[in-house]
């Protein structure tokens, strides 16, 4: 049994690594080009890296949903949670190679973000995949039909005279079979997608010769949590199923949902 799911796993990840339309919501999509070595997920990108390295300093606006059917279905609570958990993903990754601005302050350059596409991840069926982990050895789970989700995003570093500087469009579905945790949460997928979301656009918008820089303290992103969430993953590992909130990141209870 496990050598045929390795033998159906590249096929079953190629499937879900289809990349999506354009949004036009990004200032320019000129130079973009596909990434190669990507089996999961689908990355087409932009880096000037000489524009890059005249940036110390970003402001991160939040994220917001592009119009559509693709991200219409979200309930108020879900679009709430899913663009605030990749706005931490950003914050995260960005800080390790700039200085934030705070509000009001002025910035070289400005991160927008925005969510294209949310598959929703199949809550019914996903306690049945969960189970039937328990019953197959080896690193590698098996999803029935119906419960794997996905992500679509985009965003662009915009320096202050207007220009782009880097700019990424991301795809990725989870995989029938795979490291993909299923979950009881329609955006389980979705949010389990943001950090490597974050990460691609930290590598994208990363100057020329950078070298990893201490984080302040305190954490600029601290309003959105820990960086390292270890009970995110123990809880995966006692129940089978991605558990939003077991990671301990905090919820937004002081702003208001962010605009679409």
């Amino acid at each position: 049994m496990k050598h045929a799911l390795l033998f159906l796993l590249p096929v079953a990840l190629a499937a879900c690594a289809t990349p999506g339309r354009y949004s036009g919501e990004l200032s320019s999509y000129d130079g973009l080009r596909a990434k190669d070595g990507t089996v999961r997920t689908s990355v087409v990108r932009r880096s000037d890296k000489d524009r890059l390295a005249q940036v110390s300093k970003v402001s991160i606006r939040p994220a917001r949903l592009a119009h559509g059917k693709a991200t219409a279905w979200l309930s108020p609570d879900e679009r709430k949670t899913l663009l605030r958990e990749v706005d931490a993903q950003l914050c995260f990754e960005l800080t390790e190679r700039y200085d934030l601005a705070p509000p009001g302050t002025r910035a070289d350059a400005d991160v927008r973000v925005v969510v294209t596409r949310v598959a929703p991840t199949g809550r019914a069926a996903s306690a049945l995949s969960a189970a039937s982990g328990f019953f197959i050895p080896g690193p590698l789970g098996v999803r029935v039909p119906g419960t794997t989700g996905g992500l679509g995003a985009e965003a662009e570093m915009v320096t202050r005279d207007g220009r782009q500087a880097a700019a990424v469009v991301w795809n990725r579905n989870a995989t029938p079979i795979g490291t993909d945790d299923p979950s009881l949460s329609r955006i389980g997928d979705a949010l389990q997608f943001a950090e490597p979301f974050g990460d691609t656009v930290g590598a994208v918008m990363t100057p020329k010769d950078h070298k990893s820089r201490k984080v302040g303290d305190p954490d600029p992103c601290a309003e959105y949590g820990p960086r390292f969430r270890p009970e995110g993953w123990l809880a995966s590992a006692a129940t089978g199923l991605y558990i939003p909130g077991a990671s301990k990141a905090k919820a937004d209870k002081t702003k208001d949902e962010p605009t679409s």
